[in-house]
């Protein structure tokens, strides 16, 4: 994708920023290093960290196209890599054998129907064989089995797809590759080495202030420190399922919408159920809760 990408680690942190990311050092050196080393990035933490708009935010910063694939349990060499149209190929046959071609050989009749005009391309071969910059979001890795696993392990390797009647494809680029993983299973070693890894848990206080004030409009700076604190401190209990950033700016932009300047208690009981998600938290919060923390 070119040595120029990216200039210096200052730089790459400065253009994430201008792509609406604030990434710390640790953040932007590991998508320093991923470009300059032509190497993957496996991105782990909890959700709503911010591992997908990582990706998305460097594809803004280059100006590249973003491919994604979502993994999800079941996903095949059919809708990750290709898969032939199987419609538009007995449309073709059944053509070929209304004309004049009664006597083709099959042989033939599958080099008509196994070229490019009949291959669909998924994610995976999309994003080698195109010819601008990509960035390849494999999103929520985890979710896949360990067959579609070891299929994504050899794409990352060559960079090339053999398909048995074309042959093999290799890429005409390498685009900056991002997995994301919610920690839902252990992905295999083989994987693990061919990538960087990256962590990113949920941000220290000043940081999570600055995204609600870049992120939330009319917000005070007061407010916001407020936010980030009360959430920190909930992020503290043991709970199903923490607010992630995500739920934070929710909650701020709900502040912001009703008026608010200041937290008490009292509102952020009102209020929790825009920053967590099961009942049992929400009742647990609520006892646990104070805005001094």
């Amino acid at each position: 994708m070119g040595d120029t990408m990216f200039g210096d680690l200052a730089s790459t942190r400065d253009g994430l920023r201008d792509a609406g990311y604030l990434a710390d050092d640790g953040i932007a050196s590991v998508v320093y290093l991923a470009e300059k080393l032509g190497k993957p990035v496996l991105v782990e933490g909890p959700a709503g960290t911010g591992k997908t708009e990582l990706a998305k935010a460097v594809a803004a910063m280059t100006d590249a196209r973003l491919i994604r694939l979502q993994c999800y349990e079941g996903l095949d060499e059919a809708k990750a890599l290709y898969e032939w149209n199987y419609k538009k190929q007995l449309l073709r046959i059944q053509a070929d054998r209304g004309s004049d071609a009664n006597n083709e050989e099959w042989a033939d009749i599958q080099d008509d129907i196994f070229n490019d005009e009949f291959l669909l391309t998924r994610p995976l071969l999309e994003a080698i064989t195109a010819e601008e910059k990509v960035v390849l979001l494999i999103d929520e890795v985890d979710r896949v089995e360990v067959e579609t696993e070891a299929l994504l392990l050899e794409i990352l390797s060559e960079y090339q797809v053999s398909i048995p009647e074309l042959g093999t494809i290799e890429a005409t680029q390498i685009p900056l590759v991002f997995l994301t993983s919610n920690n839902t299973r252990e992905l295999s070693e083989a994987l693990k080495r061919r990538c960087l890894f990256l962590h990113i848990d949920y941000p220290q206080l000043e940081r999570e202030k600055e995204i609600v004030l870049r992120k939330v409009e009319d917000i005070s700076d007061n407010l916001a420190e407020q936010i980030a604190r009360i959430v920190r401190s909930i992020r503290q209990i043991e709970l199903k399922k923490s607010p992630s950033v995500s739920e934070t700016l929710d909650w701020a932009r709900t502040l912001v919408l009703l008026g608010v300047e200041s937290i008490d208690v009292e509102l952020a009981k009102e209020s929790l159920h825009i920053l967590l998600k099961y009942q049992s938290d929400i009742e647990k919060t609520a006892k646990e809760l104070t805005v001094e923390a």
